[in-house]
């Protein structure tokens, strides 16, 4: 007996809005009142891991005070979630859709000149930066600080961006000297500028 094509898509149908249920009552068993819609992704080799903003305003622009508080968290990686990396590893960043529509970029405080070392440039539409080799964006200290900042569409082409959301992450690469953790980062690292 075979299965007329018609049943067999009716059974993917069904499939595939059960697995979107699932997600979405995983979202709301864990507490959440809805499913998270922003976030990034860090991709380290084969393994991902997602990430709620560090900074985040509900989809409003950050103000002044928002930016320094902003500002004042990054000077304090303790606060940041890490990920584990060595320098042979590729490193890619993800982003969800709406913030691919707004716009992004990735970057991290490390790379050969030790300042700003782009994983992505901005990107609009892109859901993904690709892989790049960790050694071109890590520090040569065992802690690195990610950054990923979704624009705000209505500004991201002007002298000074809005922002809508900031993630910091550190990447810390366990088989690197500890040392201290440079503060260099200009303010408007986290301006996207």
């Amino acid at each position: 007996m075979s299965l007329d094509n018609r049943v067999i898509a009716a059974l993917g149908a069904v499939v595939v809005i059960g697995a979107g249920t699932l997600g979405g009552s995983i979202a709301y068993a864990s507490s959440q009142t809805e499913p998270l819609s922003t976030q990034a992704t860090v991709t380290v080799g084969r393994d991902s891991q997602r990430f709620e903003p560090s900074c985040y305003n509900g989809g409003k622009p950050l103000d002044d005070a928002a930016n320094q508080a902003c500002q004042n968290l990054l000077n304090d990686p303790s606060k940041f979630k890490s990920v584990d990396i060595s320098s042979v590893d590729r490193i890619g960043v993800g982003v969800d859709l709406n913030t691919a529509k707004n716009g992004w970029r990735a970057y991290t405080n490390g790379g050969g000149g030790q300042g700003s070392a782009s994983i992505a440039a901005y990107q609009k539409d892109n859901t993904f930066s690709g892989l790049v080799p960790a050694v071109d964006v890590l520090t040569q200290e065992r802690d690195t600080t990610l950054t990923v900042v979704e624009f705000d569409p209505n500004t991201a082409n002007t002298a000074k961006p809005g922002v809508l959301a900031v993630w910091f992450v550190n990447l810390r690469n366990n088989a690197a000297p500890v040392g201290t953790q440079s503060q260099d980062t200009p303010q408007g690292q986290t301006q996207g500028q």
